[in-house]
């Protein structure tokens, strides 16, 4: 079931998404860089611990020097997910793509801001499993975004493809 959205809307409801999730993951990060510092760790529960780690790599902490790489790839990927923001009809996807937009924004801005040189930053990571890569707010956008997507792809009838031929 989807829930259809009028499209004068359509680009406001993405970009409120994606602004939540930006500003949730800038909140976040900012207490945990301030907080976390000097290797302070705080155990939550079982294996969640808040632990900072600064990401120059990619994904769950893979590459090397592929920062730059990886910063404009996301800018790239951003502008795209934000031209399909017209094209959703359904409030899952619109909010599913902005996470995805809020979610990537973050983590190119830590790139962008958050070291020397062009995109030399790094990522800041803190929710830490200990049993899995250490991960942010952001990162939780993007991948629930994904799913979300990914669950309507594979659950949606094409009708627009239907009778085209």
């Amino acid at each position: 079931m989807t829930l259809p959205v009028a499209p004068s809307r359509t680009i406001r409801i993405g970009v409120i998404a994606a602004s939540i999730v930006l500003a949730l993951d800038a909140v976040t990060k900012y207490w945990a860089v301030s907080s976390l510092a000097d290797d302070r760790k705080i155990q939550l529960f079982w294996t969640l611990r808040l632990a900072l780690v600064h990401n120059e790599g990619m994904a769950f902490s893979t590459g090397t020097n592929v920062g730059p790489f990886i910063g404009m790839l996301a800018i790239f990927v951003i502008g795209m997910l934000f031209l399909t923001l017209r094209k959703s009809s359904s409030i899952y996807s619109l909010i599913a793509t902005g996470s995805i937009i809020g979610g990537a924004t973050g983590n190119v801005l830590d790139r962008v801001f958050r070291g020397e040189g062009f995109m030399g930053g790094a990522v800041v990571d803190f929710i830490d499993f200990q049993w899995w890569p250490v991960f942010n707010v952001a990162d939780i956008g993007i991948v629930c975004g994904a799913i979300v997507i990914a669950y309507i792809m594979l659950t949606t009838k094409p009708e627009s493809l239907e009778g085209t031929e």
